[in-house]
């Protein structure tokens, strides 16, 4: 079974069709964001908001305010190989694909 961590203070937020947790002082690994390592972002597609015990905030279908953040760094996924195979006729294609991603630390919500 997987411990999982309790926290009086998190946002929910929406980035390129995932939803992600933001916690102050936690990174992230989005899809890739335009920016260099050190530019500030903001995400404005906050779903959900919990600011204490017993303090929730939940969007219709967004909330006011923004989510900002540090860019970290620029990467890659690790590589993925596409293999496609056809029998009977040496039908053989081979591709690979490295998804780019952003590290991103959360500042404040």
């Amino acid at each position: 079974m997987m411990h999982q961590e309790k926290y009086d203070k998190y946002a929910i937020f929406a980035h390129g069709g995932k939803q992600y947790q933001a916690i102050e002082g936690k990174t992230l690994a989005l899809e890739k964001i335009d920016g260099n390592d050190g530019d500030k972002v903001e995400f404005d597609s906050v779903l959900f908001r919990k600011l204490g015990e017993n303090s929730f905030e939940v969007g219709q279908p967004t909330l006011e305010g923004t989510i900002s953040a540090t860019i970290v760094k620029q990467t890659k996924d690790p590589k993925v190989i596409v293999f496609k195979f056809k029998r009977r006729t040496k039908g053989r294609v081979k591709n690979s694909h490295r998804q780019q991603k952003t590290i991103v630390r959360i500042d404040t919500i």
